[in-house]
């Protein structure tokens, strides 16, 4: 079973849509006993780092999402739900985050002719081409991004950047953690072969 986080901050619908229409059988809750009969997670998110962290406390959602990504377990994180993976954000100062991936998310810097929030179409530069997510993606494909704030390139864990004034952390990779900054229930058939990639991505025997 897919798990579908709902902790109230994103369009879960779409996710949710996508993934049955690509084969998946899939369960959107926001209990923290819905954790103890997943395969497979996908934390989406759309909103403030600050809020969320506070949504996903107030839903005692993090001792579960942790234990799940200590478990090796497939586990995706989508926009708000990558950064979320990492240990904080300047969106919310002093607020931690799931620590999962070292690094803090930062704001887009003002440049002239960049608009901010970071919306609509850019293309991957993918750094890790075995990354499972990306099995059958070619380079340059374009996907769909609505950000503010980002992570930088990361070192081993850096899966995909995309440049956007500065180069930032468009794909992350860790053992059985996937994190995406696009949205990729919005960017078409690029987007849909990367669900599907996930979707297929084999469940560790225990």
């Amino acid at each position: 079973m897919l798990l579908i986080v709902d902790y109230g901050m994103s369009n879960l619908r779409s996710v949710a849509k996508a993934c049955e229409a690509l084969g998946a059988n899939v369960t959107v809750s926001g209990l923290p006993e819905a954790f103890d009969h997943a395969d497979k997670v996908i934390l989406p998110g759309v909103g403030a780092f600050g809020h969320a962290v506070a949504e996903l406390k107030f839903r005692r959602l993090i001792a579960p999402l942790k234990s799940f990504i200590a478990s090796k377990k497939p586990f995706l994180g989508i926009c708000l739900g990558l950064q979320l993976l990492f240990e904080s954000s300047e969106e919310a100062p002093g607020v931690p985050g799931l620590a999962v991936i070292p690094g803090r998310i930062a704001r887009f810097p003002a440049q002239p002719g960049l608009k901010i929030p970071h919306m609509g179409w850019n293309q991957l530069h993918i750094k890790k081409k075995q990354c499972p997510l990306f099995d059958g993606v070619p380079e340059n494909s374009y996907v769909y991004f609505v950000h503010s704030y980002y992570a930088s390139a990361l070192g081993d864990v850096l899966a995909a950047e995309c440049h956007y004034g500065v180069s930032f952390t468009a794909a992350a990779w860790q053992n059985n953690v996937f994190g995406v900054q696009f949205h990729p229930e919005k960017s078409q058939a690029t987007g849909l072969k990367i669900l599907k990639n996930f979707i297929d991505y084999p469940i560790p025997q225990c």
